[in-house]
């Protein structure tokens, strides 16, 4: 199959299981144990095809290209695959609302516009492992951010003593806390991993070029690491711990987006 056979295909399945979950979410009801496996297959497959259309738009032979729209598709990709597959062990899948319709959006203008960002450098391999682990850090960070707005409207229902519709699906906030606070943690593991490698295999992670996203992923990775501790020494939950969540998501968003919406997309 030719690419935009498969990207169509794949765009046709996030909206299809995104569909389904709305259906779900509207009628407020559990499924089956095999019914909630094949929709998540169904999400799974319409990730995988994305995985595999961007991948080759990305790590190409001039070098990796990590224009404004390649790395938003590969990001969103990621995201929805790495939701999916925690899905079949947590309960998340409902944050498929908001991810896969974007994931699809994604897609479609990678398809559509193209913007040059290409890394070329000797140390290619060593390049790759970091990006590779920067992608990964930041799509497991965006679920939490997802997960923690999820979170916000639960408590909101449950403050005004509104439990009833898609309520009923979600589990209970401590539930749901536990499922954050494991995504941040592993989040946070990555993060760290993806600054010590960048500050091995980069030149310089504070070239003029680069200064502004090393800078806020630092600040991010202050964010999280200064919400894990007040969860293990102050048992920071609920309103604190969404609020510190989505103020390190924002960090991150303006790290990895910021500079290249301004310089790939605005002034040219």
């Amino acid at each position: 199959m030719d690419i935009i056979t498969i990207s169509t295909l794949s765009i046709a399945l996030y909206f299809t299981t995104t569909i389904l979950l709305g259906r779900r979410l509207m009628l407020a009801v559990s499924p089956p144990a095999a019914s909630r496996i094949a929709l998540i297959s169904l999400g799974l497959g319409a990730a995988i095809l994305h995985i595999s259309v961007v991948y080759n738009s990305v790590f190409t032979l001039a070098g990796i290209n990590l224009g404004f729209y390649n790395a938003a598709s590969l990001i969103m990709a990621m995201v929805a695959f790495l939701m999916l597959l925690a899905a079949i062990k947590q309960p998340i899948e409902n944050l498929g609302i908001l991810i896969l319709p974007v994931a699809a959006i994604t897609l479609l203008l990678d398809q559509q516009f193209s913007t040059q960002h290409l890394i070329s450098s000797q140390y290619s391999n060593q390049i790759k492992i970091h990006i590779i682990l920067s992608l990964i850090a930041y799509s497991l960070l965006t679920i939490a951010a997802l997960q923690s707005i999820l979170l916000a409207i639960q408590d909101r229902q449950l403050r005004h003593k509104h439990p009833g519709g898609f309520m009923r699906v979600l589990p209970p906030m401590q539930a749901m806390e536990t499922i954050l606070f494991q995504l941040i943690s592993l989040g946070f593991i990555l993060l760290s991993l993806a600054l010590m490698t960048g500050f091995i295999f980069l030149e310089d992670i504070f070239a003029q070029h680069l200064v502004h996203k090393s800078v806020l992923s630092i600040i991010a990775w202050f964010v999280f690491a200064t919400l894990l501790i007040g969860r293990w020494q102050a048992g920071w939950r609920g309103r604190t711990a969404i609020r510190w969540t989505l103020t390190g998501f924002v960090f991150l968003l303006l790290a990895y987006f910021g500079s290249k919406l301004v310089l790939e997309i605005i002034l040219t």
